[in-house]
C-alpha cells in the first residue's frame, strides 16, 4: 500500500484532518515511520530538518500538513515546494493534489523542458507550487511567480538539489519568501554542507532522522 501520515485512529499522531480522513478512500492505511516522526511537529508549525531516503514516504509527511496550514488565498502561493527536477516535482503534485482537493487549494508545478504557456496560467491559480529551482527563477524573472504570501516552504532532495548546483537559485528564492515563515528541509544527509544550509534556511527547527 501507499505511504501515509498518521491516521485518526491512531490518537497519539495526527488528528483527524480532511485530509487524513480522505486517504482510506485512495486505499492508504498505514503510516510510514517518517510520517509518524514528522506529522505533528509540522502540524504545530514547527521549523524541521528531517533526515529520510527517498521512497520513505515523506513526500505525504510534508504534503498533509501543509495542505492542512493553508486556506484558499485566490490566486496567491501559500506554500512552495522546491525539487530537483520534473520527474520529482510531478510526483509530488500527483500525491498531493488529491489532499488538496480536500480543502479546496489548487496545486501548480513548473519545470523545464516544456512549455511557458500552460505553466504560467496554472501558476495564476495556485494556493501550491511545486518547483525546480531553474524555472521558478526564469518565472520570478517574467513577473509571473510572487513569493511574499508563502506561509511553508518546503525542500525536498535538497542534498540532490544542492549537488546539481542549485544553491545560489536556492538561496535567492528563498530570500524572496517571508522570514516568518515554516520551513521543512528534507535531505538524504545532513551532515556537511547541506548540514549548513539547512540550519541557515531554518529557525530552531525539529531534527528528525529516519
Amino acid at each position: 500500500k501507499k505511504a501515509a501520515p498518521p491516521l485518526p485512529s491512531s490518537p497519539d499522531l495526527a488528528p483527524p484532518t480532511p485530509a487524513v480522513r480522505a486517504l482510506p478512500r485512495r486505499d492508504i492505511t498505514t503510516p510510514f515511520p517518517v510520517q509518524q516522526l514528522v506529522v505533528r511537529d509540522a502540524l504545530d508549525g514547527h521549523d524541521l530538518l528531517v533526515q529520510s531516503p527517498t521512497g520513505s514516504g515523506k513526500t505525504l509527511a510534508f504534503g498533509i500538513p501543509m495542505v492542512e496550514r493553508l486556506s484558499p488565498e485566490q490566486g496567491r502561493i501559500g506554500a512552495l515546494v522546491l525539487a530537483p527536477t520534473r520527474e520529482l516535482a510531478g510526483q509530488i503534485v500527483e500525491d498531493i493534489r488529491p489532499l488538496a482537493d480536500t480543502r479546496g487549494l489548487k496545486v501548480a508545478a513548473v519545470y523545464g523542458g516544456v512549455g511557458f504557456g500552460p505553466q504560467i496560467k496554472a501558476v495564476g491559480r495556485a494556493d501550491i507550487l511545486v518547483a525546480t529551482p531553474g524555472r521558478l527563477e526564469d518565472l520570478i524573472a517574467r513577473g509571473v511567480v510572487v513569493l511574499e504570501h508563502v506561509r511553508v516552504l518546503v525542500l525536498d532532495e535538497a542534498d540532490r538539489m544542492l549537488d546539481m548546483g542549485f544553491k545560489p537559485a536556492v538561496d535567492r528564492i528563498v530570500d524572496r519568501t517571508p522570514g516568518e515563515r515554516q520551513t521543512l528541509f528534507f535531505s538524504a544527509t545532513l551532515e556537511g554542507a547541506t548540514g549548513k544550509v539547512a540550519k541557515q534556511y531554518t529557525h530552531d527547527a525539529r531534527i528528525h532522522t529516519h
